[in-house]
């Protein structure tokens, strides 16, 4: 199958782009607002509808510093170290979700000192709205034709510009599938069924650590990295500790309940 060409901006007014992927952003950022919304009612946070735009401000900041610096530092550091200016060359590409992870951790630590509620009960909330972003995020991925899998022979495999001329794996559409939409099932109902503070997050952790192991075997590596012992990724030594530790935590809190 040939990629279909969809054109990465959807909207043109005068000088001005609008991009899909920019819209995905968009979208996410909207749908985390009213999930958000829902659970504050859902809990009965004292959250305003302003402390909800300033808790996404943060999760927001934490995910672009946080998912730059882990780019930097797994993936690319010797590049950086030898052109530090293209730190801030974000346009270009370079984002790590292991290190945005990280990112909105320290912006949820301090955002709940701040409004003095616990840390976990945050992010219990935020891992509702991940799966959302991921799953939008990966298809803004395909929309531009990036972040392809590796060669295939399967009749669905596609034909990505700068693919080499041969079928891969879309497998941006299976990450959207898995750590989106299917994720975000999985949270969801162990947020309605368990009432252990926690479970919810740590559920995402291991989640997403087992999708996104389980997808780096279809994912083309990264170019600079390759495959460590010609099987493993640099995604998948980061994402197996997740699940081990989500699922320890997930199985040490239910039982604790």
């Amino acid at each position: 199958m040939q990629f279909p060409h969809i054109d990465p901006v959807f909207l043109r007014i005068g000088p001005l782009q609008f991009r899909w992927y920019g819209l995905m952003y968009v979208l996410s950022f909207i749908a985390t607002y009213f999930i958000l919304r829902s659970e504050t009612r859902r809990k009965q946070l004292p959250l305003t509808k302003d402390d909800v735009a300033d808790l996404i401000f943060y999760g927001a900041m934490g995910v672009v510093l946080g998912g730059r610096l882990g780019y930097i530092l797994f993936y690319n550091f010797s590049y950086y170290l030898a052109n530090p200016l293209k730190v801030f060359a974000v346009w270009e590409g370079g984002m790590s979700f292991h290190g945005g992870f990280m990112g909105v951790i320290t912006a949820f630590i301090i955002y709940s000192r701040r409004k003095n509620i616990p840390f976990f009960t945050l992010i219990d909330m935020a891992a509702l709205c991940a799966p959302v972003g991921l799953g939008l995020g990966r298809i803004g991925n395909f929309i531009n034709g990036e972040l392809y899998g590796r060669q295939t022979d399967v009749p669905w495999g596609i034909v990505f510009p700068g693919g080499g001329g041969i079928p891969r794996h879309p497998s941006q559409l299976y990450e959207a599938f898995l750590e989106g939409l299917l994720l975000f099932l999985i949270v969801r109902f162990t947020s309605r069924r368990s009432s252990a503070t926690g479970v919810p997050a740590w559920t995402f952790v291991a989640g997403y650590g087992l999708f996104r192991f389980i997808v780096e075997f279809f994912r083309q590596p990264d170019a600079q990295l390759g495959l460590y012992w010609g099987l493993f990724s640099m995604g998948q030594f980061l994402s197996f500790p997740m699940f081990l530790l989500g699922s320890f935590m997930v199985f040490k809190l239910a039982r604790n309940s």
